[in-house]
This record gives structure tokens, sequence and C-alpha cells, in this order.
């Protein structure tokens, strides 16, 4: 990383985010960045606070988020910059 700090590279790798097209990121790497994302941005430790597993995709991102509840939200941060950076990367964006 370079000096920026890591709330503003994540806010860019944020709006970067937002120029890969959807289709070109497989569902399981989808997952990854949301509970990461998740992760960086939540103010509580415990997701099931705010998540309802009523359906599968809910329950899949659950287990995304679970997967990555270790991490402090600036690893997570530093985690999802690096691959949004790499997505934008191998997409030569």
């Amino acid at each position: 990383m370079n000096n920026k700090d890591i709330n503003t590279l994540f806010d860019e790798a944020f709006a970067n985010a937002q120029l890969i097209p959807q289709e070109s990121v497989p569902q399981d790497m989808q997952l990854v960045l949301y509970g990461l994302y998740k992760q960086a941005t939540s103010e509580t430790s415990n997701p099931l606070l705010f998540q309802n597993p009523q359906d599968l995709r809910n329950a899949f991102k659950l287990n995304a988020w679970m997967q990555v509840k270790h991490l402090t939200p600036d690893e997570a941060k530093t985690e999802y910059i690096k691959i949004i950076n790499n997505l934008m990367i191998e997409r030569n964006l």
C-alpha cells in the first residue's frame, strides 16, 4: 500500500468495484468481497444480529461474512482493496 489512509484507499476500491462488470466476477469471489465489505464497514462483531438467513442467498452471504469475522475492519479493508485492485488489473480497467 502507498501512503494514503486506509479509509481513502478503501473508498477508492469500493468506487472502482462499481466499474467491474458483475458478471465477470465469479460468484464465490463476489461472496468473498461481500464478506470483507461487511466486516470492514459493520459496527457490530455479530453478523447474526442483522441477518436472517431465510433463503439460500442470504445464507451464503451470512456465511461469507462469518468466514472473515476474525479480521479487524482494517484487515478486511486491506484484503478488499487487494482483491479489487487485482480484478481491475485482470480486466484492464
